[in-house]
């Protein structure tokens, strides 16, 4: 607790900010790297040496470094400052996969900055730099990866900005805490079970109606079964192109992926792998489905949009709202 408020009194260390942040003078920090301190004793012997031995040449060199220091303090100081610095997008992701914080860097000054670094600061995370060069009044984008372990929402970690430029004798840094997170979707049931399928539904997306009885053909749809394919037809349309058989009550079926029917002492993380795994096959397939989450009812449907829906009610599902399910089916039962 002492570390954690001595380092936010002395680097002025911030909670999440959003919108667009600005480097201030007072928000940068700089010191000699280990260049710089034996750069720093090299310039103490000369000119001590300069005045036990009178040298004129000596007290010239050692004060032409010293000025050459001063002005590597100006320039790496001014490569960082007067920053600005915006969030970007960060798209969802699964459990397990790297978590993308795209940053945007803007120098509005008249000078160029270069070798600029940029990582993130966490205990848990490896220190891995990305570097880049802003030119003037332009901006870049800098994409930092996490890795992500739960599923849930995963706030930004804090980031460095650091620079040596132009000598490496002194390091410049800030630090800044976005406000930024990135939804991570549950991981998906590895070589899970197929889709569930209701009594007189088949997997191909079609069902029966009495006989089947021919009513004729359309244009292939996604998630057609290659059996219903009219072959004789297709051979005769100039270009191949896909018709399928229809059947009179042969509609496309519309699957339910139902959290209350798994199995009930199969673990929560478990069953929202495996529904996860519904959804990307259903949606692989193009076949319509409903989707019922405790509370969260979907009615039968297919596209980005509605994938997206159903992840990130799998990923921001709680454990009190299965506690609350559980209890309300064994009242049920």
């Amino acid at each position: 607790m002492f570390h954690y408020w001595t380092g936010r009194w002395l680097f002025r260390l911030r909670d999440a900010e959003a919108g667009e942040v600005f480097l201030n003078q007072r928000r940068v920090f700089i010191v000699p790297t280990r260049a710089g301190l034996t750069f720093g004793v090299m310039l103490i012997v000369l000119f001590l040496c300069s005045v036990n031995y009178s040298l004129s040449l000596g007290f010239a060199l050692t004060f032409l470094l010293g000025a050459c220091a001063v002005v590597d303090m100006h320039l790496t100081f001014r490569n960082l400052a007067h920053l600005y610095l915006r969030p970007g997008s960060t798209p969802a992701v699964f459990a397990g996969e790297d978590a993308q914080f795209e940053l945007h860097l803007s120098n509005r000054r008249k000078h160029d900055r270069y070798a600029i670094w940029l990582n993130f600061i966490h205990i848990d995370l490896p220190a891995i730099d990305h570097v880049t060069d802003i030119a003037a009044d332009c901006s870049r984008s800098v994409t930092l990866a996490a890795p992500t372990q739960e599923r849930g929402w995963l706030n930004a970690p804090r980031i460095r900005l650091q620079t040596r430029f132009p000598l490496g004798l002194l390091r410049a840094w800030s630090y800044w805490q976005p406000a930024m997170r990135v939804l991570v979707y549950p991981q998906p049931e590895e070589n899970g079970p197929p889709l569930p399928v209701r009594d007189g539904e088949k997997a191909d997306g079609h069902g029966h109606a009495g006989h089947d009885d021919f009513a004729g053909i359309r244009a292939y749809q996604a998630g057609d079964s290659i059996r219903q394919l009219a072959w004789r037809q297709i051979a005769r349309i100039d270009g191949g192109a896909l018709v399928t058989k229809q059947f009179e009550g042969g509609a496309r079926s519309e699957l339910a992926l139902d959290f209350d029917r798994l199995p009930p002492a199969m673990h929560i993380e478990l069953k929202l792998a495996r529904m996860t795994h519904w959804v990307l096959a259903a949606e692989m397939r193009g076949l319509p489905y409903a989707f019922h989450l405790g509370s969260t009812r979907f009615t039968p449907a297919v596209g980005p949009a509605h994938q997206a829906a159903c992840l990130r009610a799998l990923a921001l599902y709680e454990r009190n709202e299965e506690a609350s399910t559980s209890a309300a089916s064994e009242r049920t039962a």
